[in-house]
């Protein structure tokens, strides 16, 4: 029981800590302070994710491979891949479609940070309870 609650206690620490390092007023600013990272190195722009592999370590660690945490992957998967996607279009290509761009001014709620606290971290105690 003790080792679930700090592996829960880590999840929300380094939800909160993600999304310290991402928020932004609109998506083209995250996506401006992401391609900072890229730019200096991918692996530090990686590294910014570290809900990723700290779910990554708690399947392997505890033998978990349920509906559960494979959500959590694949959603954080697509996450990833999508902001580098954007920043290829945005910064490298400079080819980006009308409505991304447009997508990219529209304001965000202060509360989408939380998002991942609220979505990932009860994804994560049900696959570590069932």
């Amino acid at each position: 029981m003790e080792i679930f609650t700090q592996l829960i206690t880590i999840m929300i620490v380094l939800e909160l800590m993600e999304a310290s390092l991402q928020k932004s007023n609109t998506l083209g600013e995250m996506i401006e302070k992401l391609y900072i990272y890229y730019n200096k190195n991918i692996f530090l722009f990686f590294m910014l994710h570290p809900t990723f592999y700290f779910t990554l370590f708690v399947s392997l660690y505890l033998n978990i491979v349920n509906f559960y945490i494979i959500v959590i992957l694949v959603i954080k998967t697509f996450d990833i891949f999508f902001k580098i996607e954007l920043i290829k279009q945005r910064y490298i290509k400079q080819d980006m479609d009308k409505e991304l761009r447009k997508m990219l001014s529209l304001k965000m709620s202060p509360f989408m940070g939380f998002l991942g606290v609220f979505i990932y971290v009860p994804l994560l105690f049900m696959a570590i309870s069932s």
